[in-house]
């Protein structure tokens, strides 16, 4: 039987090269994987994790069709295993499926559904449906199961720490020819990375987790000195990305870990709201004129580039993320209930900036990216629902993380729980002022960490 399946396989390949159809020769290849799929799932699952920071973008200009090489292909064909899985099975694990957490991202990917039937562009809306239930299907639900064996929770984030310092490598590596210089620094990560943002959020995502395996205890000794390696590695391409964004999420995150560990996160960010709150609305008009005099652009060094986070008035950066917002806010206001559809913002945004919010750097054709929020975004797109589920998601992480925290008895999994959810914070920070969902290289940790969590919680305190 092998033989005879040897031989069809040989001369399909045949076939193909004789046809010039050289995509036919990825059916060995698709085949394995399969039947890997079938009888090795928890193999197929550790591939995907090495493989999606090595991964590369490709786009079919014939289709207008993108997609992450080999990881989105893998993802679609795990789809249609999950859901396989619990048809033939009649359902899925329940303590996974009733968790709240669980419940928000089912309810999510549901009203994304919705809105795609309502787009105003149903076939990029579908496209985007699709892309989002492979994501959080595999990266949420199916490595859920993989988690259940706690070597699994360790393996994991490994195998994806190791292929990612060196991808920091080689862009470090091209930096430093270019002179460390700022603008080198939003393209040297390509083709592993479109470009800078991205590539820094998920550097800030896996660097509390490299730190915690650096200090962990009853770590062995090569595995501390690996992780502490990792640790100066991630850290100096995260300092030499140049995205104030992530910085300023890693900021943030670090210092919630801290007041997390201390029980002192929900009194402290309460007074902290009300405080600042109260002061913003006091002081206004002296931050605002404030932030009217800062000039300094981020065109220059690291100095430079964190003193312009605040210039509101000549950084090109920040007044086009402005504009983004302010676009997104209006086409919220044209369709507040169900919005023009998922995915469908930067086809839609042009005719809402206005002439006074626009930069040097605005685009009326649709081709520089999105709504620089993953609050703002699903407004424009999805209606006033989109955001709440969004929220709902955030809030239900942060309460599931907290609690497994203090829940857990001292030692190794304790530590790897605060280090999954400062990660996590810092994404959710740093998605105020920007949205890489989309990417299979953001999706993996996010949805990867917040399933962590959800077992943590269910199976392992």
């Amino acid at each position: 039987m092998a033989l005879m399946a040897g031989l069809f396989v040989t001369l399909l390949n045949v076939v193909f090269i004789v046809t010039e159809q050289y995509w036919g020769l990825l059916l060995p290849f698709i085949l394995g994987i399969v039947a890997l799929g079938v009888f090795a799932l928890d193999r197929v699952l550790l591939f995907l994790v090495v493989a999606t920071p090595l991964s590369v973008f490709y786009m079919d200009e014939r289709l207008h069709l993108g997609m992450s090489l080999p990881t989105e292909p893998l993802l679609a064909g795990l789809l249609v295993l999950l859901l396989a899985r619990i048809f033939y099975y009649a359902g899925f694990d329940r303590r996974v499926v009733s968790h709240p957490l669980a419940i928000a991202l089912l309810a999510y990917l549901f009203w994304v559904f919705v809105t795609s039937i309502t787009s105003t562009m149903p076939w990029v809306s579908f496209k985007f449906f699709l892309a989002r239930a492979w994501f959080i299907g595999v990266f949420f639900f199916l490595f859920s199961q993989l988690f259940r064996e706690k070597k699994n929770l360790y393996r994991v984030q490994w195998l994806y720490l190791v292929p990612l310092a060196a991808v920091v490598l080689y862009a470090l590596v091209r930096l430093g020819q270019y002179g460390l210089e700022n603008k080198a620094s939003e393209w040297v990560m390509s083709p592993f990375f479109k470009e800078h943002t991205s590539y820094a959020a998920v550097l800030a995502l896996y660097i509390p987790v490299a730190v915690c395996f650096t200090f962990m205890p009853r770590q062995n000794l090569n595995r501390r000195l690996g992780a502490g390696l990792i640790s100066l590695v991630l850290l100096a391409g995260l300092l030499f990305s140049y995205s104030r964004a992530a910085w300023l999420g890693l900021m943030i995150a670090s210092l919630a870990g801290l007041l997390i560990h201390f029980r002192v996160l929900g009194m402290s960010l309460l007074v902290g709201v009300l405080l600042g709150g109260g002061l913003f609305w006091h002081y206004q008009e002296d931050i605002l004129l404030a932030l009217q005099e800062n000039t300094t652009t981020s065109d220059g060094g690291i100095e430079e580039h964190l003193e312009s986070v605040s210039n509101i008035t000549t950084d090109d950066s920040n007044l086009e993320r402005i504009n983004r917002w302010k676009s997104a806010w209006r086409m919220f206001e044209d369709r507040p209930w169900f919005g023009h559809g998922p995915g469908t913002y930067m086809f839609r945004y042009a005719p809402y900036q206005k002439t006074y919010d626009m930069t040097l750097i605005s685009t009326n054709a649709g081709d520089r990216g999105n709504a620089h929020s993953e609050f703002l975004g699903p407004l424009s797109e999805m209606g006033w629902p989109g955001p709440l589920f969004v929220a709902a998601i955030v809030l239900l992480t942060l309460f599931t993380g907290i609690r497994t925290y203090h829940r857990m008895p001292a030692g190794r999994l304790k530590w790897l729980t605060l280090a999954l959810l400062i990660g996590l914070i810092s994404y959710w920070a740093h998605g105020t002022l920007n949205n890489f969902l989309s990417l299979d290289k953001a999706a993996l940790p996010v949805w990867g960490f917040s399933a962590a969590l959800v077992v943590l919680d269910r199976y392992h305190r």
